[in-house]
């Protein structure tokens, strides 16, 4: 247990920690977090980086355009050739962007005119040309992909003497490309464009200073999609994937406390006179030493000291460091930071507000209710990312879980649930509809456990993970609440 005004500043810091965001606004430096899995994947070599929703593709993908980022994931290793004179440029993302790369429209009518490999290559040759160059004089992005197509010696050409000259100067050239989702409606032109995306990224690696950095949700890299081209399983098999273990959703806690408002307590309370600290602009931006985020015994007796040791009056609840990340993970058992840290913000603030005599700065029952927050908005990331979803859980609110799939089937039925996005999918209303809707609610069974939404159960019974099933409204005897 922490003393009176350790509860308080607590309080304080855990209820603005930061909210996070998938706009594509650069973070500033004090909000990078490096996990191990993460710092892997910013070396320029590789070239695929993948994971859920929530994990960090977006973030990493606007934070390598700040030099001053940039500078701070390159000083974590030696062996990574990163820094603050690399060239980053972007080819796709979240943000509009048509002087530098095209949008969804822009982009779709090139692919109307010329293959996928053609119109990335279009977008990597203009980031790289100068506007004297007879293709940074073209004025549309039809026109452009049309004379990289016509005029493959001097593209190549052109690729040549960048990455020369960069040679000559010891840096990369990182081209970024993110929401690959935003760029078709349709699985089949979504997978077209990966496929394309992928070949050109691969090609890229053939010069010594050139790179290609592509983003994706782990539901898009299908192999038999996007792979079926020459040397794909090099992309595959180098690809990393960013994760989220336990450790590391502590890890990124302390380093928010470390960084904020009583920096300096909250570096004493976690034990240590080794933190490494950068100077960025200014300030010094401190680093959790991975002794801490390696030792979850310790990480558990830091947090408890917090939250308290249980969920309840007795460890037959729960124990905070456990429950949490737990009730938060999907059917595979990831979280993402943001849940997570929503949670921590609306159990501080919850505390705050019905407990303020609380040994603990988090009270369990504050907890519990954060955790229907964090629920709330690992759904609406769902919903943004596969409308359809939503249609067929609402229908199952007050369901209790695990159930047979035929109880749920009945449900679908009776609302006409499964006929109605069936027709909707045929008139093309539906955006990234569920690829097996045709086989009717086995089909849609199945889409539901790709996305580790649905877990089925060894005695065929639906399960679903409380993240999902607070938020939709579904019970589980002893389970949190459902958001009301």
């Amino acid at each position: 247990m922490i003393d009176a005004v350790d509860v308080q500043r607590a309080r304080e810091a855990l209820a603005i920690l930061p909210e996070g965001t998938s706009h594509g606004e650069a973070p500033a430096a004090k909000e990078v977090y490096l996990p191990r899995s993460h710092l892997k994947a910013m070396h320029p070599d590789i070239l695929l980086v993948t994971g859920m929703r929530g994990s960090g593709k977006t973030f990493w993908w606007s934070a390598l355009q700040d030099g001053a980022v940039r500078d701070l994931v390159g000083r974590h290793t030696d062996r990574y050739p990163l820094s603050g004179q690399t060239e980053v440029r972007t080819g796709f993302g979240v943000r509009h962007e048509p002087a530098e790369y095209p949008g969804k429209d822009a982009l779709r009518h090139m692919l109307s005119t010329v293959e996928p490999r053609i119109a990335w290559r279009t977008v990597q040759a203009w980031q790289l040309t100068r506007r004297d160059h007879p293709l940074g004089q073209l004025d549309s992005w039809k026109k452009r992909a049309q004379y990289v197509e016509q005029n493959p010696e001097t593209i190549e050409l052109l690729f040549q003497e960048r990455d020369s000259e960069l040679d000559r100067r010891g840096v990369y050239s990182m081209l970024l490309f993110d929401a690959l989702d935003r760029c078709a409606d349709d699985w089949k032109e979504m997978y077209r464009a990966i496929r394309g995306l992928l070949q050109t990224a691969l090609e890229m690696r053939s010069y010594r200073r050139l790179r290609v950095k592509v983003f994706l949700r782990s539901d898009q890299v299908d192999p038999s999609k996007v792979a079926d081209f020459p040397d794909a399983s090099k992309v595959l098999s180098s690809a990393v994937a960013l994760n989220w273990p336990r450790r590391e959703l502590y890890g990124l806690l302390w380093h928010c406390l470390a960084n904020g408002p009583n920096g300096d307590h909250f570096r004493r309370m976690l034990g240590g006179d080794s933190w490494d600290s950068v100077d960025v602009g200014g300030r010094l931006v401190f680093s959790v030493p991975r002794r801490i985020v390696n030792d979850e015994d310790d990480q558990r007796e830091k947090f408890h000291a917090i939250a308290g040791r249980w969920m309840g009056r007795g460890p037959k609840r729960g124990f905070p460091y456990t429950w949490i990340p737990s009730h938060l993970a999907d059917t595979e058992g990831r979280v993402s930071p943001r849940p997570f840290l929503a949670a921590l913000r609306q159990a501080a603030t919850g505390s705050a507000d019905e407990y303020p005599d609380h040994q603990y700065a988090l009270h369990y029952d504050s907890i519990k209710r954060g955790v229907q927050q964090g629920s709330k908005i690992r759904v609406s990331e769902l919903r943004e990312d596969y409308p359809w979803v939503d249609r067929v859980l609402t229908p199952l609110a007050g369901m209790v879980v695990p159930c047979g799939f035929d109880e749920i089937t009945e449900r679908w039925r009776a609302g006409d649930v499964l006929d109605r996005l069936t027709e909707d999918v045929a008139q093309d209303e539906v955006k990234l509809p569920p690829r097996h809707v045709d086989l009717g609610p086995d089909g849609v069974r199945r889409d539901l456990e790709s996305l580790r939404v649905f877990m089925r159960l060894h005695d065929g019974r639906v399960n679903i993970p409380d993240v999902f099933r607070v938020g939709y409204g579904l019970g589980r005897k002893g389970g949190v609440k459902p958001v009301p």
